[in-house]
């Protein structure tokens, strides 16, 4: 950097303190690119990130990236942005043939027994996805208090916490790791036979994403998701998006009574048509 950069990609945190040494100089940057907006977000990254931009000149070009647009990157977007054009790509999700989902129906307050149960019975390796960081913490507190090797991830660990939490568990120290959406995309875990949503995501492709960490590289996987009453809606949501039911699990301890929630079949048609006029577009091209 000493002798001059015409690219510079960076860690927010790190590129913050660089700048703040008076290493680095942001006025002469006239191309502004922020990668992965959404995972900055629930890394807690984002405060760094309006500091830089308060460094940057005003008159500069500023793309933004993200894989989802939750409430707090629209925000963030409207923030930063000045008149921008939007370009939306949106794909047909799909999940690996090489991942087994199911469903278990369970009301809220029996979540936690259903998931000691069922890691109480030869799952080898699970990486357990939460909402919130503070979920994460109390559901971490509680498996330990069954004697369950398992730690949490999420955007409130420092740097260092969250690589020796990941360490340990592809180390195989831990069995579980109890995770935030930090832990949905970009993390590669060899072997990790399953991936429990302990709650359904409100964002329908953020499941493609968290499922995707098992069943990877041709190895077999499953995908196990506790959907409670308030939660249907989700569920349903998630089906429209992969175009498919995904199998529900009965006879288990923690059953509950509930509704089929299906995808209607004029969806199922629909997708196959898109699936094959895109294959149609990419023979063409």
């Amino acid at each position: 950097m000493q002798q001059g950069v015409d690219i510079l990609i960076a860690t927010p945190g790190r590129l913050l303190d660089l700048v703040t040494q008076r290493r680095l100089s942001l006025q002469y940057v006239k191309t502004l690119v922020l990668d992965e907006a959404d995972r900055m977000l629930d890394m807690g990254f984002i405060n760094d990130v309006r500091k830089i931009i308060g460094r940057l000149p005003q008159q500069r070009q500023t793309l933004f990236f993200s894989a989802t647009m939750p409430p707090g990157i629209i925000h963030l977007s409207q923030s930063i942005l000045n008149n921008p054009v939007r370009i939306e790509i949106t794909p047909i999700s799909t999940t690996a043939e090489t991942v087994e989902q199911a469903i278990y129906f369970v009301e809220k307050s029996d979540k936690r027994s259903l998931l000691i149960h069922l890691l109480k019975n030869n799952i080898d390796t699970a990486l357990v996805f939460t909402e919130t960081k503070f979920g994460a913490d109390k559901l971490c507190a509680a498996l330990r208090r069954e004697n369950i090797k398992v730690q949490a991830i999420h955007g409130n660990k420092s740097q260092a916490e969250r690589q020796k939490a990941l360490l340990n568990f592809k180390n195989k120290h831990i069995n579980v790791l109890v995770a935030t959406d930090i832990a949905a995309r970009g993390i590669d875990i060899e072997r990790l036979s399953h991936v429990i949503n302990f709650e359904l995501p409100n964002i329908p492709e953020t499941y493609v994403h968290r499922i995707g960490r098992t069943g990877r590289a041709g190895a077999n996987g499953k995908a196990i998701s506790f959907c409670g009453m308030e939660e249907k809606t989700l569920l349903r949501d998630i089906h429209k998006l992969i175009a498919r039911s995904i199998p529900v699990m009965k006879d288990h301890p923690f059953e509950m009574e509930h509704a089929e929630v299906t995808v209607p079949s004029k969806m199922l048609v629909s997708h196959r048509l898109i699936t094959r006029k895109r294959n149609k577009t990419f023979r063409q091209l």
